[in-house]
């Protein structure tokens, strides 16, 4: 008899990854994302240390079914990590062989929403494909914190990742983004390394037309959070709102 497939779960994790403080994680996360993490044995991530990291925290507050080491942990290709999996070309079925067999499995990335702006929809889409049941569980995602604190459309709002980090196709990049948020009023959303916020603070600032509106959020469920949004011209006036060590999310619109 075949047994009956297992189930695979979307695991938000914190926002603090690479943050030089956590946030409690009982804050940042539901008891029932919580529970449902402790109970499972099998994973597939980003990074099987900074998993284990943030299991660790779970299992400070819900006891996990079996101990830290005794996980099954599988990581997603590099080539998934830089390229992205949505284009369809890596094959995720092999990573749901556990499920396959009956057994509930984790899937996570190394902050927010696995899948969401961080790899995974490969493997999603291969459980769609097997008819593994698809469970998402509730966690921040910054994307959408972001945008209910800008005061942006978040009616019509579309993200699209990293800029370039050559400054003049940055610069044409930044034009078009302002372009398509003026004519439809669509906002739009995009993120940087943090090291590299300063840099492009100053290519919006120096960009964009004095009247756009610019919004940013930094630090997002963490102590010392903060969201603000104002026109160019007058964001010019004023200290730039970021720093090196905490993740944002900028958006632009009218």
């Amino acid at each position: 008899m075949t047994p009956a497939k297992g189930r695979l779960f979307l695991v938000p994790a914190p926002l603090d990854f690479g943050c030089d403080a956590e946030a409690p994680l009982a804050e940042a996360l539901p008891e029932g994302t919580l529970q449902a993490a402790a109970h499972l044995e099998h994973w597939v991530c980003e990074n099987a240390k900074s998993l284990r990291a943030c299991l660790k925290r779970v299992n400070a507050l819900h006891p996990l079914a079996v101990p830290l080491q005794s996980l099954q942990v599988q990581e997603l290709p590099r080539e998934v990590h830089k390229k992205g999996d949505h284009a369809g070309q890596f094959d995720a079925r092999p990573l749901l062989i556990p499920a396959m067999e009956g057994r509930d499995m984790g899937l996570a990335s190394e902050a927010g929403m696995p899948a969401v702006a961080d790899p995974g929809s490969s493997v999603v889409r291969a459980a769609h494909d097997l008819g593994i049941e698809v469970v998402a569980l509730v966690g921040p995602v910054s994307l959408l914190l972001a945008l209910a604190a800008s005061g942006l459309n978040g009616q019509n709002f579309a993200f699209v990742g990293y800029l370039p980090q050559d400054g003049a196709e940055r610069a044409r990049r930044i034009r078009e983004l302002e372009s398509l948020a003026l004519k439809t009023g669509q906002t739009q959303l995009f993120i940087e390394t943090p090291y590299r916020n300063a840099t492009l603070w100053q290519a919006l600032l120096q960009t964009l037309q004095h009247n756009t509106r610019l919004a940013v959020s930094s630090g997002l469920t963490l102590n010392g959070a903060s969201s603000r949004s104002d026109s160019v011209k007058a964001w010019k006036q004023q200290p730039a709102p970021l720093s090196g060590s905490m993740p944002a999310v900028f958006a632009i619109g009218r």
